[in-house]
């Protein structure tokens, strides 16, 4: 007598023709200090990594080292470029520039004087949080043109790399943003990716899914330090 058939639970496999998107935030960038800008790059701030932040990029890469990367891409902002120029170093890979996912334009809020308003409780900050739209800030980039380039972005790689392994070096609202368009989350849902954290994503041809946010399993004692 025939025996019946067994169908045991199989691990995910990435669908034929996707892309496998690694996100990662860059490390923690340098102190915003009241009555200071940071320098601008394409009217973004610009600042380097801290020494917290160089610290964290080293173990970032090295979680990245033992795993498939068969590319790797960075904003124009210096800090993802120094986020992974450890692995750039190790695996001799080019890191190329994808502008389009640079953080949301935060208006006059530019050049750190974010990171104030929000520790001061500033009544827009509240506002900020409490409607998750970006534009209430003056002259900030509007949510719509936000979500439009960071798709553009994200489409050109994917497009760039089927079957491919993607390491993408990115902002914590831009985490945030690649995010709700996956799942279809709130806006700000997403927002908390801590500094050199790992998320990432499956872009296939049938539609996208999130499998994995914000994994700090590889900063150790580092993770309580975040800022």
């Amino acid at each position: 007598m025939a025996q019946p058939r067994s169908f045991p639970q199989r691990p995910y496999q990435v669908p034929p023709g996707a892309t496998e998107l690694v996100l990662v935030r860059h490390g923690a960038s340098a102190d915003a200090v009241e009555g200071e800008d940071f320098p601008l790059a394409g009217g973004h701030g610009d600042p380097a990594l801290s020494e917290l932040g160089r610290r964290q990029a080293v173990l970032v890469c090295d979680r990245l080292a033992t795993e498939r990367t068969d590319a790797i891409y960075v904003t124009s902002l210096r800090r993802t470029v120094e986020t992974i120029q450890p692995l750039v170093d190790r695996l001799g890979l080019r890191a190329d520039v994808e502008a389009d996912l640079r953080e949301i334009h935060l208006g006059t809020w530019e050049g750190g004087l974010m990171r104030q308003k929000i520790a001061d409780s500033d009544p827009v900050a509240v506002q900020l949080l409490e409607q998750q739209r970006w534009d209430v800030i003056p002259g900030a980039e509007s949510s719509d043109d936000f979500g439009a380039r960071v798709r553009a972005g994200i489409e050109r790689i994917a497009i760039a790399h089927p079957d491919q392994r993607v390491v993408v070096v990115i902002h914590g609202g831009t985490i945030a943003e690649l995010l709700r368009q996956v799942t279809g989350s709130k806006p700000f849902a997403f927002l908390g990716a801590d500094n050199a954290s790992i998320s990432s994503i499956v872009v296939a041809p049938t539609g996208s899914s999130l499998r994995c946010f914000n994994d700090i399993s590889h900063l150790g004692a580092t993770s309580g330090e975040m800022t």
